[in-house]
Order: structure tokens, then sequence, then C-alpha cells
């Protein structure tokens, strides 16, 4: 599914963050090209095919739109505008990922030649667009936020029916998420009960999410971005800025090198030399006269190993008799006791 062979692969959505400003929107590809992330994820939102005058704002956070419905026609770009927007991506090697919120989107997006589809949490249980999206034969990821597992049994079914290539994401639809609301461990139940790519969609504006996620296993990581949680929109609080996205995307990436590197705690020989260095051998810690039968009481443990015998062998030589005078802090060595 995805077309970089880096994992997981990372996926940062810009949303609403643009606020119906192409100039903004070309700023935060501009942004997130140089921030490591495989993808830019967008919202195609056309307002008369997917909406009406009659949707209710989730939160009423706009100054200037009166409706919901409003608020849509001003996020919208023309055809046009988004073949821009998706060469932009492609010439800084980001993949342009998008979410359609109608059938005339997914026509939109067949013209502009998208490879994959993303799926919102309230779009999973819409069986028109996803038979309109299985139609065109791409590969989609799809989030899980609203959804039972109920529902999401209902909508694998169509989808492994359709024979379709698809993935899906842990996502909780709250903004910001909260730490108990995370449900790390939901991408497990995912994958046992589906047996498809799993990963975790974030709104939580916080790194340690995204990090917790990658070492549990997510094949795809997505989260919010803005340029600062202080900007104006629904889904600022709940981003990460760029700057917090390097970061994240660095940490990301050396926690999946790890899992992919698993270490033999039996194989030590990396550590011969150091072993030499830190290990002890034993020595005695007063003078001590010949045929002294050694005492717990007599005995130290000194650095480097090998110049006596191993500390670790101390038991083996208490009691035993020393055939020679030894001075206070002497390695103790085999040649030195009977």
């Amino acid at each position: 599914m995805q077309s970089k062979k880096t994992f997981p692969y990372i996926i940062a959505e810009i949303g609403q963050a643009h606020e119906g400003s192409l100039g903004i929107l070309h700023s935060y590809i501009d942004a997130l090209a140089k921030t490591g992330v495989n993808a830019v994820k967008f919202q195609m939102h056309i307002a008369e095919a997917e909406s009406s005058e009659h949707e209710p704002f989730r939160v009423k956070f706009s100054l200037e739109d009166k409706t919901r419905f409003d608020y849509w026609k001003r996020m919208g770009f023309s055809l046009d505008q988004w073949k821009g927007i998706k060469q932009h991506c492609e010439e800084l090697g980001l993949d342009f990922i998008c979410s359609p919120f109608s059938n005339l989107a997914v026509n939109w997006l067949e013209e502009i030649g998208v490879t994959q589809y993303k799926i919102g949490s309230g779009e999973v249980t819409n069986f028109l667009i996803l038979e309109k999206i299985a139609r065109t034969g791409k590969p989609i990821i799809l989030s899980s936020g609203m959804s039972s597992f109920e529902e999401l049994d209902k909508t694998v079914l169509f989808l492994k029916e359709k024979k379709v290539d698809f993935a899906i994401l842990q996502c909780t639809t709250a903004y910001p998420t909260q730490p108990e609301h995370y449900g790390l461990n939901v991408m497990q139940e995912l994958q046992k009960r589906y047996e498809v790519p799993v990963g975790f969609s974030d709104h939580s504006a916080k790194m340690e999410t995204c990090i917790a996620a990658t070492a549990l296993g997510a094949s795809i990581i997505e989260f919010h971005v803005v340029f600062d949680r202080q900007l104006f929109g629904p889904d600022s609080e709940s981003s990460l800025t760029i700057t917090e996205t390097k970061d994240v995307v660095r940490a990301v990436r050396n926690i999946a090198r790890a899992l992919s590197n698993p270490v033999d705690k039996n194989n030590t020989t990396d550590f011969t030399s150091l072993k030499q260095i830190f290990e002890k051998s034993l020595a005695v810690n007063k003078n001590l006269p010949k045929d002294h039968r050694l005492t717990f009481e007599d005995l130290e443990s000194k650095k480097p190993k090998g110049l006596g015998i191993d500390a670790a062998r101390f038991q083996e030589v208490i009691g035993k008799k020393l055939n020679k005078e030894l001075q206070q802090w002497d390695f103790l060595k085999e040649e030195d006791i009977k």
C-alpha cells in the first residue's frame, strides 16, 4: 500500500489548518517536506456534494461562517487547484493523500490520479462512498474513530468481498485525545480480528503517542500538523507543530530501526573488550602470610578481568591455603593457592 519502503509509513495531515487559503496550504507542503514524513494528507470538501445548510457545527468555532455548510464552502478548492497541490507534493517527494467526503470528490481524485484513499472516521459506514472507491481498485487506509467492532465487521466484510487492499487505523475521535482514551491496545485487537495492516491516527498533540504506537507495531502513523497550536481552527489544539513533527519522525524511525534489529542477549561478542575492562579479578585486601586459609573477609575484586581469578569464582577459593605470602591489594592467581 505504501509507496515508500520506510516503516512505519508516516502521514502528516494538514486537514483544515490552511483555513481556506491556498497560499497557506502550499506553505505547509514546503514545511513538511523538510520533516521526513512520507505523505501529506488533505481533506477534499465539496460543500454542495457532501453537506447542506442544515448541517450543525460539531463545535461552534468559526467567527466568520454562519453555518457549517458555509465553512465547507470556504475550505474548498477547485479541481485545477487540487491538481496543483498534488503536483507540489510530488515535486518535493511527498505522497499526496486525500480523504473524499462525497462521490464527486472521488471523481475529482481519480482525475487528479491518486494512488490510494484515506477514509475518515465519519465515512466508515458510508457504503455509497466505499462502493465508489472500491470500484477504483485503489487501496484504502481506514480510520476507525467512531466505529464499534460490530460496525467495522460490516465494513471489513464489504471491503474483503470487493477484494480491496486496506489497512485500519486505531483512532479516537476526540480533540485533543486524552491518554485514557488513546486505545493503543485496540491496534492488536484490530490486527488479530481482521488480519490486515494496522496503524494509529493520533489527535493527542503529544509526540509520545506516536512513539508508543510504533513500539506496539503500528505500520502507519498519522497525525495533524499546525504551524502553531494557538492558530485559529478546529484541529489546532490536537495537532503537532512542524518542529515537533521533525522530532517525532526521528523518534519513530529510531524505534522502528530498533524493532527491526532484535538483539540476541546470548551473543556478547561485541562486548569482549569491554567485559575485559569492566569485569574484575579477585585480590586480597590485607597482607596475608603463607599457609593462611582464605576467608570471605580477605577478598576484594579489582579491575581489570584476567589479572587474577575471576571475581565470580570467589566461592571456590574460600578455605584454600596460600602457598606464598601476599601483600595487600595483590591479585589472587591460581598458582597462589593450594
